[in-house]
């Protein structure tokens, strides 16, 4: 069977989990715990040096690795620049961005907000204190 065919059956997700290191873990989990919630996620795992957050068979974890090599996350450098989720409607979009200042997200590139993804593409782009990004897309 070639590589690009799918495996027989039903195919699963192709996302697993994400794992962001993050710097201060208690300023983290202020913010995405509190993103991941809004966007149905409930607490999954909890351990000293680590928080996960599950929706469905996906989930996304913040820990503090002594292991960290610098203390701010850099989306402008080679790796992860951002992650896209999706949300339910332009309202809850509208919820999410008002209230993310809140919870330590800074709204980017407000002058060309909702559509700085361009004229059909409803999106919020916000960062957190330590660097990280998430477009929150409509649909």
């Amino acid at each position: 069977m070639p590589a690009s065919d799918p495996p027989p059956g039903p195919v699963p997700e192709l996302l697993h989990h994400v794992e962001l290191w993050v710097p201060d873990l208690p300023r983290a989990e202020r913010s995405w715990g509190w993103l991941l919630t809004a966007l149905g996620a409930q607490p999954y795992q909890s351990w000293e040096h680590g928080r996960s957050w599950r929706r469905g068979g996906v989930y996304v974890v913040l820990e503090q690795s002594p292991a960290l090599s610098a203390g701010r996350h850099d989306r402008l450098s080679p790796g992860l620049n951002h992650l896209a989720l999706r949300v339910g409607s332009a309202a809850q979009l509208d919820r999410l961005v008002a209230e993310a200042p809140q919870h330590g997200w800074e709204l980017l590139f407000p002058d060309r907000h909702p559509f700085a993804g361009g004229p059909e593409h409803r999106a919020a782009y916000l960062a957190d204190e330590d660097g990280f990004e998430v477009e929150l897309v409509v649909g």
